[in-house]
């Protein structure tokens, strides 16, 4: 497994089912970004209906992130055994009961990682590296939060560096390619921007950084 060949089959798979990829995100992506919209326009409120809105954007934004990011996961999965013909809806309702895994796996490994990174910054990266594999063992192994982290560890195991490649190539490209995109909808007035460019921005960007991570999934479980 190589750098180049990871991204030039997410690539693939990105361009040939662009659609609906975009889509699948975009289904909770709207929401999302609609209450983040709403939020940063409530700045201008009451100190107590900011927070409110606050609250609920970050709450919504949080659980939607994660079950994005396992549809994502499984759509990936899909579409590598053939069943591309599966609703965007049944693949959400498939996620669904992974959904406390995934939020659960992802604050706690999210909250260490930060940890890592700002005291020390590699110990950081390395967990960033061993368990970056944990939103696929979750979704298509079936398992529970915390063995999670340790298959993600199996499968990284010997492939740090490539793996690590991987994560940084495919976050810089979508911090790119993000601010470009919300950039493009800077014209508008400010509660339609946000909105408009969020929600544009995520359903284009989540899906590469997803196809990246989940092919390094695939590639790595079928050497073990």
């Amino acid at each position: 497994m190589t750098i180049g060949s990871v991204l030039r089959e997410a690539l693939d798979l990105y361009l040939r089912f662009l659609g609906r990829f975009v889509l699948t995100a975009a289904a909770v992506f709207v929401f999302v970004d609609l209450l983040g919209a709403i939020a940063i326009d409530a700045r201008g409120e009451s100190t107590g209906v900011a927070a409110a809105w606050g609250i609920v954007g970050l709450l919504v934004g949080v659980i939607g992130a994660f079950w994005v990011q396992g549809t994502l996961v499984a759509t990936v999965q899909n579409i590598r055994t053939g069943a591309v013909d599966t609703t965007i809806g049944d693949v959400y309702d498939r996620v669904r009961p992974r959904l406390p895994a995934l939020i659960g796996a992802g604050l706690f490994g999210g909250l260490f990682i930060a940890l890592g990174l700002v005291l020390f910054i590699v110990p950081g990266l390395l967990l960033l590296t061993r368990w970056a594999l944990v939103a696929p063992v979750i979704v298509i192994e079936g398992r529970p939060a915390g063995p999670s982290f340790l298959r993600s560890t199996e499968l990284v195991r010997g492939n740090g560096w490539t793996v690590f490649g991987v994560i940084i190539a495919t976050l810089l490209i979508a911090v790119v390619a993000h601010s470009i995109l919300v950039t493009t909808f800077s014209f508008l007035p400010d509660f339609a921007a946000n909105w408009a460019g969020g929600t544009i921005a995520d359903s284009f960007v989540a899906p590469f950084v997803a196809l990246s991570w989940t092919v390094m999934y695939f590639r790595l479980s079928e050497k073990t």
